[in-house]
């Protein structure tokens, strides 16, 4: 396993909520990045750890690897891959997107 895929392994699995984004969570540099911040914030994560994959091109590129998903952001709740911002709206709006982040302990 390369050191990149390690690090995402590690980042997913010893934090509850992982979004690897561009940008940051305060300065989202995508509309979809942004969208996926809101859509956490509004649900009430406390525990969000945020990767910029602008700030590595190799993250960037091991992302897509790790997850078999060509686009970012996306975002993992209990080390397993959730989706990108669509599906993180579509979870919002049904009430799966709580009851997942309930389960691993993320909500305020």
């Amino acid at each position: 396993m390369s050191d990149v895929q390690e690090f995402i392994r590690n980042t997913v699995t010893e934090n509850p909520v992982v979004l690897f984004m561009k940008g940051t969570a305060q300065f989202p540099q995508c509309g979809f990045s942004g969208r996926a911040i809101q859509i956490l914030k509004a649900a009430g994560v406390t525990k969000l750890v945020t990767v910029n994959v602008l700030e590595d091109d190799e993250v960037r590129q091991g992302i897509k690897e790790y997850s078999n998903w060509p686009t970012i952001p996306q975002l993992y709740v209990g080390g397993q891959f959730i989706g990108g911002s669509d599906i993180l709206a579509e979870m919002s709006e049904n009430g799966e997107l709580l009851t997942t982040l309930k389960e691993v302990g993320a909500l305020a």
